[in-house]
């Protein structure tokens, strides 16, 4: 390469660098970024430079030979490659001391960030704003201070901030989901909707996980533009002079007076209930502060917190009442306003426990306008006393009017939702020992609507916490014990059926659990449902039987019991005549029996001739039923004469079946190769056969199944 080439060159990359330090030593991080992106590919470039004579300059610098004489002396190094040697030098010590830097700016912001977190968790929105704000001056491209500045912007309202943040977040990391959230948020604090919209929907294009998360903000987005677009009409109507507007308007000015008698007040509410005909009426009620005016007003707060006693008191109540549903009847924010209000809960509860029917079935009105929506459910269950709204409302199964049936109605739906038991795990004990009390008298509630109060903790059973709690209680069970007794009375056997039939339902849910208390009161749940399997009512007999099933492996103690009352007859005459279900259940109780008493076994000998039943039920294709088949006649195997009684069947090919088949439950595999097994010992003359039927290599086969 000649002198002017190398110099031109030179040239060229001192020029270059140049572009680079005034990038680097720019205030905008972009123009940083792009400098160090520069700087780092011209390191790698001048690292990698090969001259025409063989010479490679390398990460040290030091000019190599390739093929030196090892005493001639080396050559003088050109200006050019010596120049470019030194800017090499200084570029790399350049980007050692800005990695240097960097680590240690890196180290102050996160810090910074800490504390500008610790500053918004206590609602120091401005402090949170200065520390994100030092945190960016040590490091102008770290995504997450510009994100949790935007969002103390979005506290203080200073949308177009928060957006100019997130913009900047994205230009750090244009996959950055949390600058999409904050700006959709910001935008629609400025009601811009379409915006807020846009920022929401490229969030799936980034993490498909998070589409649900997008649809409640998406959700959010077409509520706020609801309510807005109804504000702005109700304003255009007041302003146009619109009679009902105006009406709503001049009638909350006169209810804001205060001490005023009683009558006062009750009139003004029902004329302002009258005006609540469509949802501008509903919106400037809202905007003109309606709740503030009848729910802090002393002398209404006074009739809605008595008992209501007094003609005058429950009058007013009333009216109360039913405005607050005229105001919340299809009108998500006026519902969402009500329940948050400070006295909501105080108010609400009072009258739930008010002396006066028309008060009470009023308020139980109210509280289903939010009970028949998934909005209005959400609200309710974050309701500030949830475990006194419950047990007031559970009181009511006593009442033998309709309101019992409104309230259990309100309850059942409250607790159907998955998503809403959580609410209830807090104070599910406190729950499940008022519904323990209602067990144990049931001569105090109404029996039409008791069932579906027994339907309200069934639902909440579904959640394993609160299924757990309730099984490890003893009063619970001792309740469902003394409840079934009272079931079963002779004068009570028909009127209280469904009754049994919920109890016992609840107990089956519940009895999937093992805990310490179905043990201890195995004994009695056992006997009371050994009770139950004379009934004709195939739905009691399938609860029954589902019990015996779930108990009797906790309590084994039981099981002896059972047999010497005659469990085993019964259940073999339940297998013959009941549906797949009550099979299901009768052949695992009887495969308990026959494990843990031998007693069981003849009993089963004696009452199914030949396994004429068991071998039936082999042919199952429930894995369940067959799996337990099998292990039954695998210990009745152990009886003298069981296995030669069979010769004549088909038994042989149908544990080979079951034995090398591919079902799910390897213990299908493993009884039915241990019954196979029993039944060529106690008989030799199967052997001949298993060996035609290649039963040996399925024997051997299932030996990894049998421990």
């Amino acid at each position: 390469m000649s002198v002017d080439q190398s110099l031109e060159n030179f040239l060229k990359n001192v020029e270059e660098i140049s572009e680079i330090i005034q990038g680097l030593n720019s205030e905008d991080a972009s123009s940083q970024e792009n400098a160090i992106s520069r700087a780092d590919e011209m390191l790698a470039m001048l690292k990698n430079t090969e001259d025409e004579d063989g010479t490679r300059t390398k990460t040290n610098r030091t000019l190599i030979n390739t093929s030196p004489s090892s005493s001639s002396p080396q050559p003088m190094k050109k200006n050019s490659e010596m120049g470019q040697e030194n800017v090499l030098a200084h570029l790399e010590k350049d980007a050692n001391e800005r990695a240097e830097r960097r680590r240690q700016n890196k180290q102050l912001a996160n810090a910074l960030k800490d504390l500008g977190n610790e500053a918004f968790a206590k609602g120091d929105y401005e402090t949170a704003i200065q520390r994100y704000s030092e945190g960016l001056k040590k490091l102008k491209d770290m995504q997450v201070l510009y994100t949790n500045r935007a969002q103390a912007y979005i506290k203080l309202q200073k949308y177009q901030e928060a957006i100019k943040d997130c913009e900047w977040a994205l230009k750090c990391d244009k996959k950055w989901l949390k600058a999409y959230v904050h700006m959709g948020k910001a935008y629609l604090g400025l009601e811009k909707y379409d915006e807020a919209r846009k920022c929401y929907e490229k969030i799936p294009d980034i993490d498909s996980s998070k589409t649900e998360l997008v649809k409640g903000y998406l959700n959010e987005i077409d509520f706020k533009e609801r309510k807005h677009k109804l504000e702005q009409k109700a304003l255009q109507d007041l302003e146009a002079g619109d009679e009902t507007a105006i009406s709503v308007t001049q009638l909350l000015q006169k209810l804001s007076v205060e001490d005023q008698i009683p009558l006062y007040y009750c009139g003004g509410i029902q004329l302002l209930s009258q005006t609540m005909k469509d949802c501008t009426a509903q919106t400037l009620f809202r905007t003109n502060n309606g709740f503030s005016v009848i729910g802090e007003n002393a002398v209404i707060t006074r009739c809605l917190t008595t008992r209501q006693v007094e003609p005058i008191d429950a009058e007013v109540t009333i009216s109360v009442l039913t405005l607050w549903q005229a105001v919340c009847n299809g009108n998500e924010e006026n519902r969402r306003l009500f329940i948050n209000q400070t006295n909501t809960s105080e108010h609400i509860l009072a009258c739930l426990s008010s002396e006066n029917p028309d008060v009470q079935r009023m308020t139980l009105a109210l509280l289903k306008t939010y009970s028949s929506t998934e909005d209005g459910r959400f609200l309710l269950v974050k309701h500030p006393d949830l475990c006194k709204l419950f047990k007031c409302l559970l009181n009511y199964v006593t009442l033998m009017d309709g309101t019992a049936g409104e309230a259990m109605g309100i309850l059942f739906s409250l607790t159907q939702e998955q998503r809403l038991k959580s609410y209830f795990r807090t104070f599910s004990t406190e729950l499940h020992f008022s519904f323990s009390s209602l067990l144990s008298k049931l001569n105090t509630v109404n029996t039409e609507v008791f069932p579906q109060c027994i339907g309200v903790f069934g639902n909440l059973s579904e959640d394993n916490i609160i299924r757990s709690r309730i099984a490890s209680s003893q009063t619970y069970w001792d309740s469902c014990l003394i409840a079934i007794s009272e079931c079963c009375s002779p004068n009570k056997n028909e009127r209280y059926k469904d009754i049994l039939t919920a109890i016992l339902g609840l107990m089956f849910n519940v009895s999937l659990e093992v805990t310490s208390a179905i043990e201890e009161r195995g004994i009695n749940i056992a006997t009371q449902c050994m009770s139950l399997l004379s009934w004709k009512e195939g739905i009691i007999l399938n609860r029954s039987v589902g019990i015996l099933s779930r108990v009797l492996p906790q309590c084994t103690a039981a099981v002896s019991l059972l047999v010497q009352q005659g469990i085993v007859k019964k259940l073999i005459r339940i297998m013959k005549a009941g549906g797949q279900k009550t099979t299901m259940y009768a052949v695992k109780v009887l495969a308990v029996c026959a494990k843990e008493d031998t007693q069981a076994c003849r009993d089963i000998v004696t009452n199914d001739e030949k396994f004429s039943t068991l071998v039936g039920l082999l042919h199952s294709k429930d894995e369940l039923v067959a799996g337990n088949t099998a292990l039954c006649l695998r210990h009745c195997f152990d009886l003298p004469g069981a296995a030669s009684s069979l010769l004549q069947s088909d038994i042989l090919k149908l544990l080979l079946i079951h034995a090398g088949g591919d079902a799910k439950r390897s213990s299908v595999q493993q009884n039915a190769a241990i019954a196979l097994a029993k039944l060529c010992t106690a008989e030799p003359r199967y052997i001949p056969q298993l060996r035609e039927l290649h039963g040996i290599e399925i024997l051997n086969s299932c030996m990894k199944y049998i421990k």
